[in-house]
């Protein structure tokens, strides 16, 4: 098939009883919304349901002398014929008749060496593995139809919003700035907003989401809405600083010089912002029209950052990208 072909076959449906351990193909098995394959270890109320692995990469790795039969790099199903690497976040994928996946994360960060990678040097999962909460379930069997229902590139700046609000996440009051924010990210950027959360003013919990997007989703940007000024209750940079390893100073600046244009108030942002693993992270704040004109502020530096971030050996010094 064409690169860009739409669809596919199911080489191989493989499930393990334990994990940590290979999985083995099995003839079929039962895909269950919100939840995963029947009788698989990785199966659960989270957002890696489900495994994928490209057909080619695995004979790849063949080539190179690994061992690896199907199943082998904990992947539930071997596709053929669809252009995994083109994938993004958020795309939807039909299984045989009726199973129905979202793509939740691309690859996985390996805590410990397989034995695969002792064989060929190398894993494809954390790389090349894609992984799907389910849908809608049904029957999947080796030689069953895999089609893109909807495509979202991978090309596309992944971006996730994360209002902070302690009467927002007590359904007290309506999240305008949030979605403002997400509007202008699809507007301005052409960005896939992957998720918009609403999220009490506790630093904890601000963490453990901020880290839960950061650490493998493949997450580009992921903008917090408040929490920002001197209320006892606004630990948002309190909660950045702690998750980020490289501070972005310069975005910060950016953001409140354009707001002391307007208000003297906005030296009294607190605002942080910062790189974690391959995601940039910046505070916003809570009003809406104060977190539209921050944001605008800094949107002009934000593809080149992000291609920065992908890898992008591009000069930083160079004028007029967009």
């Amino acid at each position: 098939m064409s690169p860009s072909s739409k669809i596919g076959t199911i080489r191989a449906v493989c499930l393990s009883e334990r994990k940590g351990e290979q999985k083995s193909p099995v003839d079929g098995a039962r895909l269950i919304a919100g939840f995963g394959f029947e009788g698989d270890a990785h199966a659960g109320d989270w957002h890696r349901q489900v495994s994928l692995l490209d057909l080619a990469d695995i004979e790849i790795m063949r080539s190179k002398g690994a061992e690896c039969a199907f199943g082998a790099f904990g992947e539930n199903l071997v596709v053929e014929g669809l252009p995994l690497g083109e994938i993004g976040l958020g795309s939807v994928l039909r299984i045989a008749a009726d199973a129905v996946l979202r793509v939740s994360q691309i690859g996985k960060r390996c805590h410990t060496r397989c034995a695969i990678y002792y064989q060929a040097g190398d894993c494809i999962m954390p790389r090349s593995g894609l992984f799907a909460r389910v849908e809608q379930g049904g029957r999947v069997a080796a030689g069953d139809r895999a089609e893109i229902k909807s495509l979202v590139p991978r090309s596309r700046v992944q971006a996730v919003v994360l209002t902070i609000s302690d009467r927002g996440a007590r359904g007290e009051t309506a999240d305008t700035a949030g979605p403002a924010v997400a509007d202008l990210l699809a507007e301005r950027l052409n960005a896939h907003v992957y998720r918009l959360e609403i999220l009490p003013d506790e630093r904890e919990r601000i963490e453990q989401r901020l880290r839960h997007y950061c650490d493998g989703h493949s997450i580009d940007l992921v903008l917090t809405v408040g929490g920002t000024g001197f209320s006892p209750r606004d630990v948002t940079p309190e909660a950045t600083r702690a998750v980020v390893e490289r501070p972005t100073p310069g975005l910060d600046e950016a953001m409140r010089a354009a707001s002391l244009a307007l208000t003297s108030r906005a030296m009294l942002s607190r605002a942080a912002s910062g790189i974690r693993e391959t995601t940039l992270i910046v505070n916003l704040p809570g009003s809406k029209r104060a977190a539209v004109e921050n944001l605008e502020a800094i949107l002009p530096a934000l593809p080149h950052g992000v291609e920065k971030l992908r890898g992008s050996q591009a000069d930083c010094g160079r004028r007029g990208i967009s």
